[in-house]
């Protein structure tokens, strides 16, 4: 028989690594990464700075994707991926960073999907599905961790280098700024490894001694604070 247990802390849990997942999908597709210096679309970069004519605005280059405004178009900035394939990524090192992330984030995305499913089925080949899935979003966190330490090890590329100026560097962003992508893939490591922990409380919520007393009267539907 399939008891349904709704407990706030499973709940929690369940919202956290959601939110958590899509946040980090978000900013690995988002071209948001950098923020190029203000030019026009036929700027030039000169010894002082970007040399610029009317009206001005700021590129965005993300890990395999760019936000430039070309001089033949009028209805704005023209966002899309830069590489093609693999291989065209700007560097070595960005390729290990999406190789990282995207691990990551499919182990987040199948921890997500899983975790809709812990109201019904509280575990899984006799082991509970909370420390299961606290392990993989471990596991997540630490590729995350990886991808985002080696991310600004790419900024020396030649790439960056026409976002950011020939003073980009690798660990130095030149004249860039960094993009609400970057703090939000920050953000969701943090919160990764904060579902990681937090799973044993829902573990622990839906196994207490509460929940058991209310399986044991029959009930099929089991909610509790």
């Amino acid at each position: 028989m399939c008891h349904v247990i709704v407990t706030c802390r499973s709940m929690l849990w369940t919202l956290l690594s959601i939110v958590t997942a899509f946040g980090e999908l978000i900013a690995f597709m988002s071209t948001d990464w950098l923020v190029g210096f203000p030019r026009t679309p036929d700027a030039v970069f000169g010894p002082h700075g970007a040399t610029t004519a009317g009206e001005a605005y700021r590129p965005t280059l993300g890990i395999y994707g760019r936000c430039i405004k070309l001089p033949h178009l009028k209805r704005g900035i023209l966002c899309g991926p830069y590489a093609i394939h693999f291989g065209e990524i700007a560097s070595g090192f960005w390729q290990a960073t999406s190789i990282f992330l995207a691990a990551g984030i499919l182990l987040l995305c199948a921890v997500a999907f899983i975790s809709v499913f812990t109201m019904c089925f509280q575990s899984i080949m006799k082991k509970s599905i909370f420390n299961v899935c606290g392990l993989l979003q471990g596991i997540a966190g630490l590729f995350l961790i990886l991808g985002l330490m080696l991310y600004p090890a790419g900024w020396g590329s030649d790439k960056v280098q026409l976002y950011c100026g020939p003073d980009a560097a690798p660990y130095r962003a030149g004249l860039c700024s960094m993009g609400w992508a970057f703090y939000t893939a920050m953000g969701g490591t943090v919160l990764t490894f904060i579902c990681a922990v937090f799973s044993a409380q829902a573990e622990i919520a839906t196994s207490s001694d509460k929940v058991q007393e209310e399986i044991e009267e029959g009930k099929s539907l089991i909610c509790l604070l």
